[in-house]
């Protein structure tokens, strides 16, 4: 299967395969491995970080007063 029926077949561009193919050519299995689990962490974290910050503003909103 050729680069170009790969990338129509996933819908992403030939930039992009490309771009990809750079970045994740020369890593191992494990390292792939760690890397997704550090991005799965990663939007675990900015979630967690979203909604203390909405609830901080809750807060303060309840409370009616400008920090």
């Amino acid at each position: 299967m050729t680069a170009k029926e790969v990338i129509r077949r996933h819908g992403t561009s030939l930039d992009t395969f490309y771009r990809w193919k750079r970045q994740y050519a020369e890593m191992t299995k494990t390292e792939l491995r760690r890397v997704k689990t550090l991005e799965e962490e990663n939007r675990r974290l900015k979630r967690l970080v979203a909604d203390q910050a909405l609830n901080l503003q809750v807060c303060k909103d309840a409370l009616g007063r400008e920090w």
